[in-house]
């Protein structure tokens, strides 16, 4: 009766249907489907989009049909200004009350979308990876006990599967499938973050790490992984003791097996981009850098094609 009246219109506003999707969204992560990492991402937008209706309009909550256009950039000025986030913080925060406005004119509770284009540009970062000789640093490591080792293996793991933690962490026996054709081993998963569909085969030292841990969970998984911020803690200690001194995160595999275990060794970037489950080949573009080595190789190629174009002289009789 109320979207007959036109009474709905009229009366959503921005915190409530911001609740409305927290609650769909804290509903996925208990089933598994999404990632409770950007759940806490949410609430954190949350918590600085009630601050910012406290402290710029002197109220807890705003209809959509009073949003203005200058409503995101006033928001993303907040943010810089007074919360001092980074640029790249800013254009993260702002996303989500982008995606609820847009979702109000699917539904019909706003007539059209009423920000510009983003006025706080996300900036290019460098996406850290391992190089082939830390890699090698990391294979090749000091013996450790066996928590640090177990760590260190789940890193090594997702640096040639391309494993993003939680996918790590979700992996099941059911997701590990043999190919009768030719007896390669293959992981069969659903990225959690995108839902994409992801076909990875497993490499000699994956498999030896499967098979090394075999038998360590009974209730279907591959890895008893650990809590994301005692795994970090651990890796950032490995990595100390193999001597690899740089920041360090867990999805440095991801960017790792882009990286050096992928493209630097020729495998071409739809192929790469298909192993990392990305939705598009410009999200593996950004992840993928090119390294020295592979430039290397490259102009050496190009050298040898140009070796028969003939011979330069560097002495000649100007006379």
């Amino acid at each position: 009766r109320n979207a007959f009246l036109g009474l709905e219109y009229r009366c959503q506003t921005l915190i409530k249907i911001y609740d409305h999707f927290m609650e769909d969204y804290a509903k996925k992560v208990d089933c598994g489907m999404k990632a409770k990492s950007i759940l806490t991402k949410y609430h954190a937008v949350y918590s600085h989009l009630k601050n910012f209706l406290q402290s710029r309009y002197h109220v807890s909550d705003i209809a959509l049909k009073e949003i203005q256009p200058t409503f995101i950039t006033d928001f993303e000025t907040y943010l810089l200004a007074e919360k001092h986030l980074h640029c790249n913080s800013v254009w993260v925060y702002s996303c989500p009350v982008r995606m609820l406005l847009h979702r109000a004119v699917e539904n019909g509770w706003l007539m059209h979308y009423p920000f510009p284009d983003c006025s706080v540009p996300k900036e290019e970062t460098e996406k850290g990876f391992l190089t082939k000789e830390e890699l090698g640093q990391l294979i090749n490591a000091p013996k450790m006990n066996f928590k640090r080792t177990f760590i260190r293996d789940l890193f090594l793991f997702c640096a040639f599967t391309g494993l993003a933690y939680i996918d790590l962490k979700n992996l099941r026996e059911e997701n590990i499938v043999s190919n009768p054709l030719d007896g390669s081993v293959w992981i069969h998963i659903h990225r959690q973050k995108t839902g994409v569909e992801t076909n990875v085969r497993l490499l000699d030292i994956p498999l030896q790490i499967m098979k090394k841990y075999k038998g360590l969970c009974d209730d279907g998984r591959v890895f008893p992984v650990p809590s994301y911020n005692s795994c970090k803690m651990i890796l950032r200690t490995v990595m100390k003791k193999c001597c690899i001194y740089k920041h360090i995160t867990w999805h440095m595999a991801r960017h790792t097996m882009a990286t050096v275990v992928c493209l630097s060794n020729g495998m071409p970037i739809e192929s790469v981009s298909s192993v990392l489950g990305h939705k598009c080949i410009s999200s593996t573009q950004i992840y993928a850098k090119i390294t020295n080595e592979k430039l290397n190789k490259e102009m050496n190629v190009l050298s040898e094609k140009l070796a028969d174009i003939g011979e330069f002289v560097t002495s000649e009789d100007f006379t």
